[in-house]
């Protein structure tokens, strides 16, 4: 993941414009506001990138966690966010020193791709922990083995259109398939998990989970699961 890490902490072109990246934003956020189950719910939001819609969340609940890796990243979070008495930007590190049971719900969205399996193993064992037995996890944004780089292509263009940035994302499009992200991507590679696969997974990290009828943000071809404690079913 630390290549990963050090690409998003860079400069990089991963939106086509300003607008595309307000409106993905925008769609995530109303996306993680709709798992929020109470105004006083303490949200988990792990490896958050820019999380520029970050007060829109937060307004919906009680405290949200930002976690984010890069550092680079999170000064720009601890800087934009300060005046917000209801958002913390916290690292991984910090997460996994959290008191257990504290957390009602955790989302990590867009974030299992970029990390081997033994990671992701790794931090549903700390997500469980932080859990409160009546939480749950949203990991969302789970790239499918038999859906490659053309239907995330085909995913951006319609959002574009929707959105009225089609021709920044064809622009764009062309400048990621010069960028260092293509190179990272068939360098290192993205995890991709089944269906199958990804319950057997979760169900070995000791969740009870399901797949949620659409996925967060705009590529319907991912996949969007939750998870419980067992107890909580």
């Amino acid at each position: 993941m630390d290549d990963w890490i050090d690409y998003y902490d860079s400069t990089h072109t991963i939106y086509a414009s300003k607008k595309h990246r307000d409106v993905h934003f925008e769609l995530i956020a109303r996306d993680i506001i709709g798992y929020i189950s109470s105004p006083d719910s303490v949200v988990l939001d792990y490896s958050c990138g820019e999380a520029l819609a970050a007060a829109k969340v937060a307004a919906a609940c009680g405290l949200l966690i930002l976690a984010e890796p890069a550092p680079g990243v999170r000064g720009r979070l601890i800087a934009r966010f300060a005046p917000n008495t209801k958002i913390r930007v916290r690292s991984l590190e910090d997460v996994r020193n959290m008191h257990e049971r504290s957390i009602d719900l955790v989302v990590m969205n867009s974030v299992a791709q970029y990390m081997t399996p033994a990671e992701l193993d790794a931090a549903l064992s700390v997500i469980k922990r932080l859990l409160k037995p009546s939480g749950k996890l949203v990991l969302g944004d789970i790239l499918r083995p038999e859906v490659g780089m053309g239907g995330d292509v085909v995913a951006l263009l319609r959002f574009a259109l929707r959105h009225g940035f089609l021709k920044d994302a064809l622009i764009g499009l062309v400048s990621t398939a010069l960028s260092d992200y293509r190179h990272l991507r068939t360098k290192v590679g993205l995890t991709r998990y089944s269906e199958a696969d990804m319950l057997a997974k979760l169900e070995a990290a000791g969740f009870s989970a399901s797949r949620a009828q659409q996925n967060i943000g705009h590529n319907p071809w991912r996949m969007t699961f939750i998870a419980r404690h067992p107890i909580a079913r």
